[in-house]
């Protein structure tokens, strides 16, 4: 595949790959989860910076080239927050969801878990989560910090409830043998995790919730308010929400 192909006349703030296709979607997908971009130094960070704004503002040097410029805004992307042109913390940045959310997920699947190790690790994923939305928020419009910490109670307290009640039922079940009742607990966090989430703090961004954080980077998509369900569009006097498109 030639530089051509690979990198398309570079389009300032657009995905490099086709959005209207699943495969287009999907590398888009996987170049916001680059977690190669975690190690991008600060000088390259701010050659990035500073080749988008020399675009922007057409004084582009003569000899850049579009794949030059399609890596500038992956970086820039990856590591500063859209609204705020501040640096995201390397552990919520979506390039970092993979490396730093791995551990917490082998943890979730460890057998033979105790109570205070099921609650220890249903606490950090969802508190991981939560601060993965934090980071990322949609800082356009100012959001009480009280409205994210509720949405992290409820979600801790929903997938702690659900992981501990499961545990206990499963171990007090005498039609099982050992080795089926451990294979069983093993699948105790997903429906522990699947429930959780309420917007704010599940491990996917939110959908069309008015007012509700939303990655800037992930697969979303704008809709106007008026072609929602009524019952969603009476709940905002926004014009306009962000919604989750999946891949």
């Amino acid at each position: 595949m030639t530089d051509d192909v690979a990198y398309p006349p570079f389009k300032l703030g657009k995905a490099r790959y086709d959005q209207t296709t699943f495969s287009g979607r999907l590398r888009h997908y996987m170049d916001i989860i680059d977690p190669r971009t975690l190690f991008v130094t600060e000088s390259r960070l701010k050659e990035s910076r500073k080749l988008l704004d020399d675009f922007k503002h057409g004084r582009l040097p003569p000899g850049v080239s579009d794949k030059q410029l399609w890596e500038a805004q992956k970086i820039k992307q990856a590591i500063i927050h859209p609204d705020t042109q501040e640096k995201i913390f390397m552990p919520f940045r979506m390039s970092g969801y993979v490396p730093f959310g791995t551990p917490i997920v082998i943890g979730l699947l460890l057998p033979s878990q105790t109570l205070a190790s099921t609650v220890f690790w249903q606490w950090l994923n969802q508190s991981h989560n939560a601060c993965v939305n934090y980071a990322n928020k949609n800082a356009t419009k100012p959001t009480p910090v009280s409205k994210f910490f509720q949405g992290y109670l409820g979600a801790v307290t929903s997938a702690v409830s659900i992981a501990v009640g499961l545990n206990l039922l499963i171990q007090k079940t005498s039609k099982f043998s050992p080795a089926t009742l451990g294979l069983i607990q093993r699948f105790v966090p997903f429906p522990a995790v699947g429930t959780d989430g309420d917007g704010c703090n599940s491990s996917g961004p939110p959908h069309a919730y008015p007012g509700v954080a939303s990655y800037h980077h992930v697969l979303s998509g704008e809709i106007e308010v008026s072609k929602l369900e009524p019952e969603i569009a009476t709940a905002t006097n926004d014009k306009t929400v962000i919604y989750n498109k999946g891949l």
